[in-house]
């Protein structure tokens, strides 16, 4: 079976700043992988390199098995879907107009309803929403908007940077919720960055432990918790207060 993403060797520095190094990651179709890790752990320009964001120094990316460097990235961008911390909501557009993004970039048919179908996917109502303009929505709901506008050209990966980084601790475990569900139902291949490892956890089928540009551990939750593969990780799990428990409570 061909990985639906694929990392080899990835080198990137930033002037004297080495994010990545030598990293190499392989995501099956249909997993749901968190990147976890401290602030400046390199885990968000590693998601940056799958879809181009950020062009590695070193190393190889692979979509479908297709080098991505051969890719146009504006085309693959277009392919991925991604929600960055922010939502990136266009404030002067309307939800619905906001939706309808990438699908009208792509020259697809059928706009309109297709943009209705993925705010009701993501569990809003396009009779109430669709005409709503961003600044009325609240931080869970502009959030929605976003990974519906992700959604809507029906891609095969999902991409988001800390998704439910900014919202209160409700609405935050609601959309934690939500998206489980919503992954476990349409099957979309995703890889998430968070810095909470329960959050990684709670949403991840396989944790990526990242530190210093260096990847420490990849493993599933249950194994995580079980076998830590440093004394990093152990830390890790340590203060974070995870332990057997939180991923039986998981299941």
């Amino acid at each position: 079976m061909t990985s639906a993403l694929v990392a080899e060797h990835l080198s990137k520095s930033f002037g004297e700043v080495a994010a990545l190094v030598d990293v190499s990651l392989d995501v099956p179709p249909r997993a749901a992988v968190a990147l976890v890790g401290e602030s400046g752990s390199g885990k968000t320009t590693l998601l940056r390199c799958f879809n181009r964001l950020v062009e590695p120094d070193k190393g190889i990316v692979r979509i479908d098995g297709v080098d991505a460097s051969s890719i146009d990235p504006i085309v693959l961008r277009r392919r991925i879907g991604y929600v960055p911390q922010d939502g990136g909501l266009l404030p002067h557009w309307r939800v619905q107009r906001n939706v309808e993004l990438v699908l009208r970039l792509r020259g697809e048919t059928n706009v309109a309803r297709r943009a209705r179908d993925a705010l009701a996917l993501v569990g809003l109502d396009p009779a109430r929403f669709a005409d709503r303009w961003p600044r009325e929505l609240s931080g869970g709901q502009r959030q929605r908007v976003a990974i519906a506008r992700a959604l809507a050209a029906e891609p095969t990966v999902l991409l988001l940077d800390e998704p439910f980084g900014a919202l209160d601790a409700i609405t935050r475990a609601e959309l934690q919720d939500a998206f489980a569900a919503l992954r476990e139902r349409i099957g979309v291949t995703t890889v998430f960055v968070t810095h909470d490892l329960h959050e990684a956890i709670l949403l991840g089928t396989t944790v990526v432990v990242v530190r210093g540009g260096r990847i420490e551990q990849v493993a599933a939750p249950s194994e995580l918790v079980a076998r830590p593969a440093s004394d990093y990780v152990r830390l890790l799990l340590q203060r974070s207060r995870v332990n057997e428990q939180a991923v039986v409570a998981r299941a």
